[in-house]
């Protein structure tokens, strides 16, 4: 499960440890039930999309070229992220195994169109 080209320290399983361990050290843990990480997971997501609420596709293309609102939407990415790796392990899904098998269905529900 580890990428070979994160750097060291950045694969799944050791962020969900660093999550588990930093939830327990603050005794939330007995908070993250599947409802409660739902419920935060969907405003981390809401705020995330507060962002670019009323941006132009071409203004939403350049976000990342404002230091400011850059580093607003990279906060809440890792928002959204932390709180669905958290959920991944109360509810012991594999996050990879699970998006891979997904692209896997969606490939063979949606077939690329052949031809040029």
């Amino acid at each position: 499960m580890k990428d070979p080209e994160a750097p060291d320290g950045l694969d799944v399983p050791t962020l969900q440890r660093r999550l588990a361990d930093f939830a327990a050290a603050r005794n939330w843990a007995p908070y993250h039930t599947p409802k409660n990480l739902v419920s935060a997971l969907s405003v981390e997501a809401s705020e995330l999309v507060e962002i670019f609420q009323w941006l132009t596709p071409e203004e939403s293309a350049r976000v990342m070229s404002d230091p400011d609102t850059a580093h607003r939407v990279t906060d809440e990415v890792a928002d959204v992220l932390a709180y669905l790796l958290q959920l991944c392990e109360v509810l012991d899904i594999d996050p990879l195994a699970a998006l891979d098998a997904k692209i896997d269905r969606n490939e063979r529900r949606f077939p690329a169109p052949e031809g040029p």
